[in-house]
């Protein structure tokens, strides 16, 4: 078996699906992308489809070691992002091959169900309450949200009350037996989590995600020291090496990407990794049909596995959802609030090709907003 053509659709609302071709007719899919910049990734993964046309799809190690190894200059978002895409894609051709779900070429399955949480916004305090209220009626035992829009540099007690605002709410809706995160998504100076995090331990969130920039990890263990609250990074830090500073200062949840960091070969092995540090991978996975799929395998083979992130609804998908692009989305539909294994071969999911062909390049590419301070100055989202 050969690889013959490899192929990349840029489809709504922000995502960009691979499609990897074998001479012998069988078909992977990937979803190599980093939001916003979907067109520099998928020239990134033209670059390494000349490593793979010709070769054996069946090779998944020899050829991620290439890919990550193969050039001079290495790693970043951009490289691991279009690895990742390949990678899931010859990890779904080698299952599709064998005729079994990449979980069991991973080792087997570990558990039956996996939890699964929802978004619920955030950014605007009056949204909380009703959108927590949905989710809980739709059966999910846990929430995401924000912890703020723009935060200043120095949070204001207006601002903490605000944050603390957001999570009582939370909790009173939820009650004691279901659970909400609360993302800081990089907004917060180290200041800032210090003077937050003491008030957020009453309402006993499941975790605090990213409340530094990750150019900042070398001060995570002076704060999660301090904090009271478990702390949780990992959605912009791409390899085992990037990831071990953040283990070895002490984080309480890992959060992996499977269409950032490296894709299947390399999340298993920072799973394993975070394991020696006994600590839970919940993978990050605000994306599409792939990548959700990609999570789902490792998830049903990982130990060390805690919940699955998941944006079926999520507010960013404005334009397509991600049951669009998939032919039977019974393997997406929630069982109380968790997902059932799939049995089919590879990533478990038939992509709907057709849907995907016609939505190629049907809108214009994705930005992050900019954000400002009242100053005039950037202010991180």
């Amino acid at each position: 078996m050969k690889i013959t053509r490899i192929e990349t659709f840029a489809v709504p609302p922000r995502w960009l699906l691979c499609r990897v071709e074998t001479d012998d007719g069988v078909v992977g899919w990937g979803e190599p992308v980093v939001e916003g910049r979907a067109a520099t990734v998928r020239t990134a993964v033209s670059e390494l489809a000349e490593l793979l046309i010709g070769r054996d799809p069946l090779r998944i190690e020899d050829h991620w070691q290439v890919m990550t190894k193969g050039s001079f200059y290495r790693g970043g978002p951009v490289l691991s992002s279009a690895v990742a895409g390949l990678d899931q894609a010859l990890w779904d051709i080698a299952g599709k091959a064998l005729g079994v779900p990449v979980h069991v070429l991973l080792g087997g399955p570990v558990r039956d169900r996996v939890r699964a949480y929802s978004w619920v916004g955030g950014d605007e305090p009056a949204e909380v309450a009703d959108a927590v209220a949905a989710q809980v009626e739709a059966g999910f035992s846990a929430v995401k949200m924000n912890a703020c829009g723009r935060m200043s540099r120095l949070a204001t007690t207006r601002d903490i009350d605000e944050v603390v605002g957001r999570a009582a709410t939370a909790r009173e809706v939820l009650g004691g037996d279901r659970d909400f995160a609360v993302d800081f998504h990089g907004r917060f100076t180290v200041a800032n989590a210090r003077k937050v995090l003491p008030h957020l331990a009453p309402f006993n969130p499941l975790f605090v995600e990213e409340p530094v920039l990750p150019e900042y990890t070398h001060l995570l263990g002076d704060l999660v020291a301090g904090s009271p609250v478990p702390i949780a990074t990992g959605e912009r830090l791409y390899s085992r090496t990037d990831v071990l500073p953040a283990l070895q200062a002490g984080v309480a949840v890992l959060q992996p990407d499977l269409s950032h960091a490296g894709g299947i070969s390399e999340v298993r092995r920072i799973a394993a990794l975070a394991e020696t540090f006994d600590v839970p991978v919940a993978p990050h996975c605000p994306l599409g049909p792939v990548s959700l799929a990609a999570s789902l395998q490792i998830a049903f083979s990982t130990p060390n596995f805690l919940i699955q992130e998941q944006s079926i609804g999520i507010h960013y998908n404005e334009g397509a959802e991600v049951l669009d692009y998939l032919v039977d989305r019974e393997v997406f539909r929630f069982h109380d609030g968790c997902f059932l294994r799939p049995t089919a071969p590879g990533l478990g999911i038939e992509v709907d090709e057709k849907a995907v062909r016609a939505a190629d390049n049907s809108s214009p590419d994705w930005r992050g907003p900019i954000w400002r301070h009242p100053d005039g100055s950037f202010a991180e989202w």
